[in-house]
């Protein structure tokens, strides 16, 4: 039992992580001076319902307005037949983060969830026939790696020491702190929490300095893609993931990641919070004696302000005045968009026992894949892809007999999408998958939905039909990223993975807590 999460088979914790559980739970991070205050969220996510219970906490009045039939944003769910599949994440990471998130609210993710550690964390599949696990045993990880390349048990060791030393000590001084601006870096504060951690440079280059073998490489570089990068413009501080991924574990929360969803609105349902669903925003416009009016085709709803966790530039460009935006065109133009992703949502007659619950198929060179995601966009040759499949963990996701499988392909955002793109696609990657795992789905499917580029764009409004949004580039992390507080317009406030800290889920809970607290101090003082 880790603090009140039952997680099955997760074995010792460091005094340092269990300190990273508890260090945040007795004073709520936003202040509670917002009562007769009224807030309108936009967008249902992880960064809008992060923020929403925040708010709605610290007294304020809150209304959440979600464009779609159902709340989680990217983390929607597709029930059909029997099957249900989360159409988004779906890897359950640092815990600490979510125990942290639930604690500010006198709750534990036991109370609306059970997590089981996953055995193994995943499996790859290279594809010159070579086949490995990663689990959480650390002499099994090392004789792994010894065996590719000698000294690589060791420099695994050294890693995983460095990237749980960045970890422990950047949650706290980079990411639970709120650092929206370049001054905030300049601190003594934060030259003594970054002394002695890897900070700047690229992953790739970093990386190297421990492994040589493009295997190990590729083993620590993988979880990029889902963090929107390429090893090649990924900050070096990314190599936090590996405390992550080996020492912290991989999760698997009873339900799907819709369960994580489930929780968060079930708290804002507990604190108040009005949730709305099917009721895209189409204007944000000031409102005659101060605050700010929301439209929408029923009508409108007037608030003293507003979080914006919907898709930035979406919001930016479609739903402010020009006058009241913060970015030009060609601000938006000169950003480096995350991938966007062909997903497969298949439901297989019978069993799969060649795959793990997490499976990755890698070429042994990946670089054309990320070539064509990034510099010359292109429906991947060789692609490097993930498949998931819940059903062996969580039998309630598929019907008896039956297996839920989700693929999930990275590919350049604003890439063309058609009907002719994506029958051969789909062609392509079966039987990939049955030349490279052994698994061979074809002829055993029994439910089938794609979900690609002009998807994201027109579910959630995503720019070029990113996946993710902006990638973590050099450029684009840190105070790199879009503002929280609108500079144009006063009581606009934005959330989501845009924003600091960034991509994933437990970085959308956080920043909504963030911006959350920034709109107490500004309207707590009067703004």
């Amino acid at each position: 039992m880790l603090r009140g999460v039952e997680m099955r088979g997760l074995g010792h914790q460091s005094p340092a992580m269990e300190r990273g559980l508890t260090q945040h739970r007795v004073v709520p991070p936003v202040p509670a001076n917002l009562h007769g205050r009224s807030v309108i969220v936009i967008g249902g996510g992880f960064g809008g319902l992060a923020a929403a219970c925040y708010l709605a906490q610290a007294g304020a009045a809150v209304t959440l307005l979600e464009k779609n039939e159902q709340l989680g944003g990217r983390a929607s769910r597709l029930r059909r037949d029997g099957f249900l599949f989360d159409m988004g994440p779906s890897w359950y990471l640092m815990p600490d983060a979510w125990e942290r998130f639930f604690g500010h609210f006198g709750k534990r993710p036991v109370d609306f969830f059970k997590a089981e550690r996953l055995d193994p964390h995943y499996r790859i599949f290279f594809k010159d026939g070579d086949r490995v696990d990663i689990t959480g045993d650390r002499a099994a990880m090392r004789d792994l790696f010894e065996g590719y390349e000698a000294g690589a048990g060791a420099a695994l060791d050294r890693y995983l020491a460095q990237s749980q030393q960045t970890y422990e000590r950047a949650m706290p001084g980079f990411v639970y702190t709120d650092r929206p601006r370049l001054r905030d870096y300049m601190t003594l504060d934060v030259a003594r929490q970054a002394r002695g951690l890897s900070l700047l440079g690229t992953m790739d280059r970093f990386v190297a300095r421990f492994f040589q073998h493009p295997k190990l490489r590729q083993i620590m570089e993988y979880s990029l893609v889902f963090l929107g990068g390429a090893p090649r413009s990924t900050p070096a501080l990314y190599h936090l993931m590996g405390h992550v991924d080996f020492n912290l574990g991989v999760f698997y929360p009873q339900g799907g990641i819709g369960a994580l969803v489930d929780a968060v609105a079930g708290l804002a349902e507990e604190l108040g919070v009005r949730v709305i669903l099917n009721r895209p925003a189409t204007r944000i416009a000031r409102r005659a004696g101060g605050g700010l009016r929301v439209e929408t085709a029923d009508g409108p709803l007037e608030a003293d302000a507003v979080v914006a966790a919907a898709d930035y530039h979406h919001v930016e460009t479609m739903l402010l005045d020009e006058a009241d935006r913060q970015y030009s065109a060609g601000y938006w133009q000169r950003r480096t968009w995350a991938p966007s992703a062909y997903l497969l949502y298949l439901g297989i007659r019978g069993e799969t026992p060649e795959l793990a619950h997490h499976s990755l198929v890698l070429p042994t060179d990946w670089s054309g894949h990320f070539k064509e995601m990034f510099d010359q966009p292109a429906w991947p040759a060789d692609p490097a892809y993930y498949l998931c499949v819940p059903s062996q963990t969580d039998p309630t996701v598929a019907p008896p007999g039956h297996t839920n499988l989700f693929v999930l392909v990275p590919v350049a955002a604003g890439l063309t999408d058609t009907a002719e793109d994506r029958a051969r696609y789909r062609d392509l990657i079966l039987d990939d998958i049955a030349r490279h795992t052994g698994a061979d789905l074809r002829g055993r499917i029994v439910l089938e939905q794609s979900f690609c580029v002009r998807d994201f764009a027109a579910r959630y409004n995503a720019a070029h039909g990113t996946a993710l949004g902006l990638s973590h580039t050099l450029s684009q992390s840190a105070f790199g990223r879009p503002r929280r507080r609108s500079k144009r317009l006063p009581g606009l406030y934005f959330a989501g993975a845009y924003t600091t800290p960034g991509i994933g889920m437990p970085m959308c809970l956080i920043s909504g807590e963030h911006t959350a607290a920034m709109l107490a101090r500004d309207l707590g003082a009067g703004g």
